[in-house]
């Protein structure tokens, strides 16, 4: 298999990865065959996971601009991926130039392409590092540079948390991320669930069989789960719902059933 210029020299391209399979979900271009396979092997069972991606992706977008409508002109985005038309920075900074953005992600494909396309946005930068290491991004110079963590900020951790296991503690390193964060700073979080998939639970086992094939396990959470993960904060209104029902732009009946697997929830910290 030919190497692409963007792949770094360090990284297994015979190993599918969770950020390129996101990728191809979403129709992007920086994925291998074996990360297509593993797609589609799991799309053998949930065939709506492009319109569960995309239906995360819109979330966001409305999140973030949400945000920069309540002052917020700040956001840190772990588990940010492989960056695709309407990510954070280029939301956040047509509703607010001069917004600053850190994504972060320890998928050395993602923060290689990161810094690709954010060659030259002083505003914007890419930290590799891990979600269940909060203290190595807070300390980081990408974010010490860009981040004022004395003013409110906009935590993203969108479509990242159903990849961190119980025994890793995310529910911890949430709270450690929001002990650091200023009052009036936001929670933006999407989580996956076997609640509101259209399909009965042993088939979507199956989608989550091949995440634990590939050594991403995919961990389903129950609503009371992920409600968790906001203790601390008041949730904005319409609270933790399935994704097409946060402050939709469109008609929610209009979208496809598969929209509908998981929730999409914000909060703010007291």
């Amino acid at each position: 298999m030919e190497r692409p210029a963007w792949a770094p020299r360090s990284i297994d391209i015979s190993v599918p990865s969770v950020s390129r399979i996101y990728d191809f979900y979403l129709g992007g271009s920086h994925n291998f065959e074996v990360d297509r396979e593993a797609a589609r092997k799991a799309m053998a069972h949930l065939p709506g996971l492009p319109k569960v991606m995309q239906a995360n992706r819109a979330f966001m977008r409305r999140a973030v601009r949400h945000a920069v409508g309540t002052g917020i002109d700040q956001f840190l985005d772990i588990g940010s991926g492989i960056p695709t038309f309407g990510n954070v920075h280029e939301v956040a900074q047509q509703a607010h130039p001069g917004a600053r953005v850190v994504y972060v992600d320890h998928d050395p494909v993602a923060v290689a392409h990161s810094n690709a396309v954010l060659a030259g946005n002083e505003d914007a930068d890419v930290v590799a590092a891990d979600l269940r290491k909060p203290q190595e991004i807070l300390s980081s110079p990408q974010v010490e540079r860009l981040i004022d963590l004395n003013r409110p900020v906009a935590l993203l951790l969108v479509a990242i948390l159903h990849f961190v296991e119980d025994a890793d503690d995310p529910y911890g390193a949430v709270a450690q991320l929001r002990d650091a964060l200023a009052p009036g700073s936001l929670l933006v979080l999407t989580h996956a669930s076997y609640e509101g998939i259209p399909l009965p639970a042993e088939r979507a086992e199956g989608a989550v069989d091949v995440y634990k094939d590939i050594r991403n396990p995919l961990i389903m959470r129950s609503r009371d789960e992920i409600a968790r993960f906001f203790e601390g904060y008041d949730m904005v209104e319409p609270g933790l719902v399935p994704m097409p029902h946060w402050r939709p732009e469109s008609a929610p009946e209009d979208e496809d059933p598969f929209a509908f697997s998981g929730f999409a929830g914000v909060g703010i910290a007291a």
